[in-house]
């Protein structure tokens, strides 16, 4: 029988702050005081297309995630809509995740903007207990490392496990100052108690109108209602969950996962916007050389390549092609990137030009191997 992963006594939960607005304006920095709402192909009035990630003022005019695409238009007409872009986002993603994995702590993936990072094992480990000083410390060199090397910021819940510890986050991002907060069995109640249902990590709208429906609509009514009662309710697993889930309880285990990035990518914001096929292919070769210098490093390999171009006017496309057999070799990836770069219709100056490389990973050679 396989082992159980192993318990920490510490779980930090990294969330990066408005993930896809921020790595979007990293890449074009005069968005940093603009509206900017990012999901589907940019184009707000498409129909079945929903918000993916919406800025903190786009926030605080009603856009959530999942909203149409159409609904945030008709609040906010005025903002920036950009693309989703996958792999700009998988990229960003796998930097922060190489900063969290430096560490040496057990880091387990939850997302592009999510990760739980494990400290001090509960079994097996000799050492002295890691008290609330030193984990606050590892959270905000966390922190401190994750915008240093990427430009993006986080806020990190800490707790002793993963549920508390993400609920810990929601009061870090309200935090003023470092935005790192503890929430353990010490102010759960304090901080908990009062609250309405809804507030617990995996209470959706259903349970808590079942609740409610009760007259159990805060987490103290919650704590009081006997395990049997709500067994009786939601069955025996949510039931028992909940039961368990009220009162701060939760899962602190880490599950560590190889990770290896299947792209790395550069992107350059022109000071002046770019009118001139000549100037663009000139930047075009640099950022090839750049990443690729990056991807020798790694002693990866090289399989297709994209181009990413944003126009003055904010629109945003990518055009991407397999090369002919997978390379290291610069002669023969700087011909397709200028071919793709020749592809587009350049009817408006460019104000941002990125290039990115997809490698080789272990699933390509074992799915090329299975190709009759």
């Amino acid at each position: 029988m396989a082992d159980s992963p192993p318990r920490y006594r510490w779980l930090l939960h990294v969330d990066l702050d408005q993930f896809q607005v921020s790595v979007e304006r990293l890449r074009s920095p005069e968005l940093a005081d603009v509206t900017v709402i990012v999901g589907g192909n940019g184009d707000p009035t498409e129909a079945r297309k929903v918000v993916t990630c919406a800025s903190y003022e786009a926030r605080d005019a009603g856009v959530r995630a999942g909203m149409p695409l159409r609904s945030a238009y008709r609040k906010l007409p005025d903002a920036v809509y950009l693309p989703l872009d996958i792999p700009a986002y998988d990229v960003a993603s796998g930097e922060v995740m190489a900063v969290l994995r430096g560490f040496g702590h057990p880091v387990e993936v939850w997302g592009w903007d999510e990760a739980y990072v494990g400290v001090q094992r509960i079994s097996g480990d000799n050492g002295a207990e890691v008290g609330d000083d030193e984990v606050c410390r590892i959270a905000r060199a966390i922190r401190s490392a994750i915008a240093a090397r990427t430009g993006l910021s986080c806020s990190i819940g800490i707790s002793d496990n993963k549920q508390r510890a993400k609920m810990a986050t929601g009061f870090a991002k309200r935090a003023v100052g470092d935005r790192v907060f503890v929430l353990d069995a010490r102010n759960w109640l304090e901080l908990m108690g009062e609250r309405p249902c809804r507030d617990l990590w995996s209470v959706g709208p259903k349970t808590a109108a079942k609740l409610a429906d009760r007259a159990i609509t805060t987490v103290n009514e919650l704590i009081a209602t006997p395990r049997e009662t709500l067994v009786d309710i939601f069955g025996p697993h949510q039931g028992n969950w909940l039961y368990v889930l009220c009162r701060g309880g939760g899962d602190s285990t880490i599950t560590e996962e190889p990770w290896l990035a299947r792209s790395h990518s550069k992107s350059r914001t022109f000071p002046v916007d770019l009118t001139d096929p000549g100037e663009m292919r000139v930047a075009a070769r640099g950022l090839t050389r750049e990443v690729l210098d990056q991807v020798l490093g790694e002693h990866r390999v090289v399989f297709r390549v994209a181009v990413t171009l944003r126009t003055s006017t904010f629109f945003t496309r990518t055009k991407s092609r397999k090369l002919a057999e997978p390379t290291t070799v610069y002669d023969d990836i700087e011909p397709v990137v200028v071919a793709l770069l020749d592809d587009f219709e350049r009817d408006r100056p460019v104000r941002l030009l990125g290039v990115r490389l997809d490698l080789v990973t272990d699933d390509d050679v074992a799915q090329a191997g299975n190709d009759p």
